[in-house]
């Protein structure tokens, strides 16, 4: 039986010329499982390319410092290799703070001790509190001729060791007064000397003015004398009603031994000021 005429003998009955169906239906199944691993293979081929190329750029990019993974014969040696002694640091001066000035630097020389100097300045105000106690300030003076302020042989002590001035004030107290006197000389060593050659014939003489009466002129007074830097300072007590100081006046000596104490640290202090100024500068 035919379909149509001129076409393919489709038949049962071909006479041995029908078409092999497993035959076809292997070789199809052949042909399919060749393209698959040609395009496995394609994708395996593709997949190493990329990995590849990541590789080699994370290589390039840590090649320089990949020293590690050279041998050991193209390692530098290990004087070549820069140690924590041998690298250089930055260096610094070493610095502290400079030391403090000497306040007694100021007040030992003339020629450091420049602060103004007068009767106001070492004895300012109209009244002296000190050691619990209260003076009322009388009469002031300043002079360039230390003979003229002192007495017998004071002044010459004074004109010896180069007194350059006296600045004198008085204060007083229920019945007594003391006026002090502080030569000013050059250096610590003039001042000292003339101290220690001070042999209490004669002293500062006595102030009087302002309120004080003449003291200390013909009777028995207390006297007392001391230096510190280049200032020397003596004082001259007694009763202002005209009669002998004996040791029972304890107005007297506390009136005495607390302006001698005042005086010294009122230097003292002019050397303090005075340095503390110049640290600032």
């Amino acid at each position: 039986m035919s379909f149509g005429q001129g076409g393919p003998p489709w038949g049962a009955n071909d006479n041995g010329n029908a078409p092999d169906w497993a035959a076809l239906a292997e070789a199809s199944e052949a042909r399919a499982r060749k393209r698959r691993w040609l395009l496995i293979g394609g994708a395996v081929v593709a997949t190493l390319a990329v990995g590849s190329a990541v590789a080699w750029g994370i290589v390039s990019a840590n090649k320089s410092s990949d020293a590690g993974n050279k041998p050991a014969d193209q390692l530098p040696s290990t004087a070549d290799i820069p140690s924590e002694e041998k690298t250089s640091q930055p260096s610094f001066e070493p610095t502290s703070a400079p030391p403090p000035l000497d306040p007694n630097d100021f007040i030992d020389s003339a020629a450091k001790d420049t602060a103004p100097l007068s009767a106001d300045t070492m004895f300012p105000g109209k009244t002296l509190t000190f050691g619990g106690h209260t003076y009322t300030k009388g009469a002031t003076s300043r002079t360039a001729d230390c003979t003229a302020a002192v007495q017998k042989g004071l002044a010459g002590v004074l004109k010896k060791n180069g007194c350059t001035q006296v600045i004198r004030a008085t204060y007083y107290k229920s019945g007594s007064a003391v006026t002090i006197g502080v030569a000013v000389f050059d250096s610590k060593k003039q001042a000292t000397s003339a101290k220690e050659q001070y042999d209490f014939d004669g002293g500062v003489l006595s102030l009087p003015g302002s309120g004080v009466p003449t003291f200390c002129r013909t009777t028995v007074c207390r006297q007392t004398a001391n230096s510190v830097g280049r200032y020397a300072y003596f004082t001259n007590g007694g009763r202002t009603n005209g009669t002998d100081a004996t040791k029972k006046d304890s107005v007297l000596f506390a009136l005495g031994d607390d302006l001698q104490e005042y005086t010294f640290q009122k230097i003292k202090q002019r050397g303090e000021v005075q340095a503390s100024e110049a640290a600032q500068r």
